[in-house]
């Protein structure tokens, strides 16, 4: 006999927008403080691969902001991944789903990847998880042409449920209630109005928005993000629009059903965090748990040592051209390096790529790779397909994964003394080096950022490797 398929409620909304810079994640971030502070237990989401917003989010509800990308996982793992972000609780029972997800949209509502026909866009991924759309609009230039936009947006296809406008920037009374009568006239109710000196956004720099790791005054923020949506956002109407969502038919996804233990011991792990290393999928750790290891998080730009019993290093993204001066030759980097050329397991993407580089932009690194990075004018974004051209312990010869790169800096760096990490469509990228001389890479560094979730064979070779290095290098404290 078949089992029924399961069936879990979950009110959810999307807050898409006609085009990046019209307040999606001003207004989705205000949203999910709002509703929290109302004692709603809130999820909240990221369409795309995106890092610093979901920061936001997670500082909003009191739980991980998370990411939703076709690309970079499968249109199969967008519904169970959002189950399982939206069942992680903030603390009690571990049954416990969250009242309401919010799922802020990315660029346009139905932009995606390029010469993709809108793959992991907004609109695609509400369709995977039948999720209403709210639209954030800029009015700030334009009036009851706001209706023709509305009215083209919710009948450009059919399959997309645009259910409410917030209007955001209105001049006046007088700009509000035109605009208003034109949306509402095309059959979509407005449920919210911002007024253009409302006071609410977020600093940015060449990448986007500054992570909240670097904003001391972040929590103030959102506390006035919160106050403003609750002052002008009819959050009643938004909580019905996401109530009218169907149950999701899916199960959960959990990083256990991807990633066993392959001993009893549960080697730590050294994953790079403070200011200068703030990009990474909260699945990455929840992999590593399920594969028995330990995570923790150091500063590289601290004082304090890694401890002599690391047997995994992970260095994500982040911005260390920002925090060079301050990365360079502290304890943090002194022990980072020495652990790395005595054979622990490291993968480093994009901002640990630097780190790990002899210089960054003329401060000493790391320097355990034969790299040097600089700043530059070109912004190198976009969806990747990946190849391993080389055998490492993190991916033999000829795997192929989805990543994404997201950088301003460029890299020299001496390919022959290991061979490159991955062909990104085709191009080097990259470096796989065995500094302790164990005859396979111990190394893996790119500027590719790649969705553990989606590749989960990436995280158990990382946990094998660290289970085998600990075995052998690692010594257990009698009675342990």
């Amino acid at each position: 006999m078949t089992a029924a398929p399961v069936s879990t409620p979950l009110p959810r909304v999307a807050i898409a927008a006609p085009a990046s810079g019209h307040g999606k994640t001003t207004v989705a971030t205000g949203i999910m403080a709002a509703l929290h502070n109302r004692g709603c237990d809130v999820a909240g989401f990221k369409v795309g691969p995106d890092f610093i917003d979901p920061g936001y989010h997670g500082l909003a509800t009191g739980k991980p902001g998370r990411n939703l990308d076709p690309f970079l996982t499968s249109e199969e793992l967008i519904a169970p991944l959002l189950l399982h972000g939206a069942s992680t609780p903030i603390s009690g029972d571990p049954e416990k789903i969250a009242d309401i997800a919010v799922i802020e949209g990315v660029m346009g509502l139905f932009d995606g990847r390029i010469g993709s026909e809108g793959f992991a866009s907004t609109a695609h991924v509400a369709r995977l998880t039948r999720t209403p759309i709210v639209l954030v609009l800029d009015i700030s230039h334009i009036s009851r042409t706001a209706g023709a936009l509305v009215h083209g947006l919710a009948t450009y296809d059919p399959t997309v449920a645009l259910s409410g406008v917030i209007l955001n920037k209105s001049a006046s009374a007088r700009h509000d209630k035109e605009v208003r009568s034109a949306v509402e006239a095309a059959g979509i109710p407005v449920v919210g109005v911002l007024p253009r000196d409302a006071g609410i956004a977020a600093p940015s720099r060449h990448l986007g928005l500054v992570p909240v790791e670097e904003r001391d005054e972040a929590a103030d923020t959102i506390a006035l993000l919160a106050e403003r949506v609750a002052d002008h956002i009819d959050l009643d109407a938004i909580a019905a629009i996401a109530a009218k969502a169907a149950p999701l038919t899916t199960k959960a996804w959990s990083p256990h059903d991807h990633v066993t233990p392959v001993s009893q011991a549960n080697p730590r792990i050294a994953v790079a965090g403070g200011r200068a290393f703030t990009f990474r999928y909260a699945e990455t750790t929840e992999l590593m748990r399920a594969g028995g290891l330990e995570p923790f998080i150091f500063d590289p730009t601290g004082d304090e040592p890694l401890p002599d019993d690391v047997a995994g290093i992970y260095l994500g993204g982040g911005f260390p051209q920002v925090h060079a001066a301050a990365l360079s030759q502290t304890a943090a980097t002194d022990s980072l390096a020495h652990a790395v050329r005595r054979g622990v397991p490291t993968v480093a993407e994009c901002a640990g790529y630097l780190y790990l580089s002899s210089t960054l932009d003329g401060h000493p690194m790391a320097g355990v790779l034969p790299a040097h990075a600089a700043m530059g004018p070109r912004l190198t974004l976009g969806y990747r397909q990946a190849i391993a051209p080389t055998d490492s312990f993190l991916a033999p010869a000829g795997s192929r994964v989805t990543g994404h790169e997201f950088h301003r800096t460029a890299t020299t760096v001496d390919i022959s003394r290991g061979g490159p990490a991955w062909l990104l469509d085709g191009q080097a990228d990259g470096i796989v080096a065995d500094p302790a001389a164990r005859g396979r890479a111990t190394v893996h560094a790119s500027y590719l950022h790649t969705h553990w979730a989606g590749h989960p064979e990436l995280a158990q070779a990382f946990a094998n490797a660290a289970h085998e290095y600990a075995a052998l290098h690692v010594e257990v404290p009698r009675g342990a």
